[in-house]
């Protein structure tokens, strides 16, 4: 109960976050992710922690194997829709994160 009401107030902050004015929106972030990988990948933002997080969340979403089997009615799409929150929050997050970090990359390059 705890970790879904973690995963809900996540997602809170995140909303929060992408209709505060003067934030990245949900598109700009959205279009950030894949530089975002690349960046990480590249080791220059972030940490390769939590994109293979991140990564292992999309793998247990689209594999057949799961803590909790999809015949159990209701309970077992549940904890996928679990993960699948918990991803889009924390993507969108990240790639906030990014989109300002490049912002001020930008604003740091002289003219």
């Amino acid at each position: 109960m705890k970790a879904k009401a973690a995963r809900t107030a996540a997602a809170w902050r995140v909303y929060r976050d992408v209709t505060k004015p003067g934030t990245p929106g949900l598109l700009a972030r959205a279009r950030a992710i894949p530089r975002m990988i690349g960046a990480v990948s590249r080791g220059e933002f972030g940490s390769k922690k939590n994109l293979m997080l991140m990564a292992l969340g999309v793998v247990y979403i689209v594999s057949p194997i799961d803590f909790i089997p999809e015949f159990i009615p209701a309970l077992g799409v549940v904890d996928d829709f679990g993960v699948f929150l918990w991803l889009i929050s924390g993507m969108l997050g990240e790639s906030g994160r990014y989109v300002e970090w490049e912002r001020k990359l930008i604003r740091s390059v002289p003219s």
